[in-house]
């Protein structure tokens, strides 16, 4: 083993070291960032969220416990770089058609998918991509907030992603789950709604059987955002809510979620500037990696 394999602070910041390429050929598993955050309603700064986390992931991506493999020995990863990184006035339009472009891109190559953002409105283009691709898709949404606030042609923000996608028929709302939510918004595609105060109650194993008998075998797009754990483990995020899970039960649940067809997955609005010693990167860091377990489907 190369001694400089946990210098992480030498070497190119691809995402775990991986080689930074887009060429999809023989690939399995790609990850991409989107540095965007021109849809957020509080803190800004998650525009710089991708950047830092896979420079985290020089030092996460040394060690893969609790797993008993490395994954990079098993599939063809690859860093695809950042995409709808954009300004101006029509910012949040050009950045959801260029996710979209590149997302089906990848898609299309049959490469799963894990989107590092970037605020919680990049889903638009990445989950319009996956529907096309596998048909209508169930949601995992682990955030402390629904965001289904009704968007319009002028008002598209990381609030309106849930409803939106919704209403486009992307996902089926029935067979979705929002879990840890914290807040209040409409839920008027009447998504399955599991609120952080039950499923704390819940060991991660039970709670991740109740997603898994919402879901069932529909393919499904899973979207963490960082804010869904509690702003004690993950302070570096825009809109912070208390109440929420610690870093443990939160890989415990993605671990015991194996066995779903997850096609596609993002991790957003981490936003350093209001990060406290690294450890919402850290936690971000290590929570893509067993996105990308999952993606490639969990072996005990």
């Amino acid at each position: 083993m190369e001694k400089t394999k946990f210098l992480a602070y030498s070497g190119q910041p691809t995402f775990w070291r991986l080689d930074s390429t887009r060429d999809l050929a023989d690939v399995d598993i790609a990850v991409m960032g989107v540095p965007f955050d021109m849809g957020v309603s509080n803190r800004p700064g998650a525009r710089f969220g991708a950047r830092e986390i896979r420079s985290m992931s020089l030092h996460t991506g040394n060690f893969h416990y609790p797993y008993t493999y490395d994954i990079k020995d098993k599939f063809n990863i690859i860093d695809y770089g950042d995409v709808g990184a954009t300004i101006g006035a029509n910012a949040v339009h050009s950045m959801i058609e260029e996710t979209y472009h590149h997302a089906s891109k990848i898609l299309n190559s049959n490469v799963r998918l894990l989107t590092l953002g970037g605020d919680h409105t990049i889903p638009y283009g990445l989950v319009r991509a996956a529907s096309e691709k596998y048909g209508k898709l169930a949601l995992i949404h682990l955030d402390s907030h629904q965001d289904s606030l009704p968007g319009n042609e002028n008002e598209i923000f990381h609030g309106t992603f849930a409803h939106d996608i919704a209403r486009a028929g992307y996902v089926d709302a029935s067979k979705s789950v929002q879990v840890f939510i914290r807040t209040d918004m409409p839920n008027e595609n009447e998504y399955n709604i599991i609120y952080a105060n039950e499923a704390l109650e819940l060991t991660a194993d039970t709670l991740a059987t109740k997603i898994k008998e919402i879901v069932g075998e529909m393919p499904v797009y899973l979207t963490l955002d960082i804010d869904s754990l509690d702003p004690s483990v993950a302070p570096g995020t825009g809109t912070p809510v208390i109440g929420g899970p610690n870093t443990y039960y939160m890989r415990k649940l993605l671990q015991s979620l194996n066995g779903i067809n997850v096609v596609a997955a993002d991790l957003v609005e981490v936003s350093p500037t209001y990060d406290e010693g690294e450890i919402t990167t850290l936690a971000a860091a290590t929570l893509a990696g067993d996105l990308i377990y999952l993606l490639g489907g969990i072996e005990r």
